[in-house]
């Protein structure tokens, strides 16, 4: 994997818990909306509405940059427009950073034997 690739793929974890909690908030300041007098849903949409931008920018980056299969690419979108689908997406690509830091080390102690 190169550089470009593997910053790509980081920026891309690196905002799907953050946008997770936005979109979790924004429905928490949803409901109070209905039931209270507090109203910070303006403020809380326009916070996740710019990490959601930054997610599907990231998340089109990180797909044309890893090549990714349809199906894959479409989990993380689709896990972008669930409550919680951020920090599944954020687990996700860790493990995925991971493995591919495990394989490169692999080919280097193999090539280095």
């Amino acid at each position: 994997m190169d550089i470009k690739t593997a910053t790509a793929l980081r920026r891309l974890r690196l905002v799907s818990a953050p946008e997770a909690v936005s979109f979790l908030i924004l429905l928490l300041c949803s409901v109070l909306k209905r039931t209270t007098d507090f109203n910070a849903v303006p403020v809380m949409g326009a916070i996740h509405g710019v990490l959601f931008v930054l997610y599907v920018l990231f998340w089109a980056d990180a797909w044309n940059r890893a090549k990714w299969p349809l199906e894959t690419a479409a989990l993380y979108f689709v896990l972008s427009v669930l409550p919680t689908g951020g920090f599944f997406a954020e687990r996700k690509l860790r493990r995925e950073a991971e493995d591919a830091v495990i394989a490169a080390r692999a080919r280097r102690q193999g090539a280095n034997a």
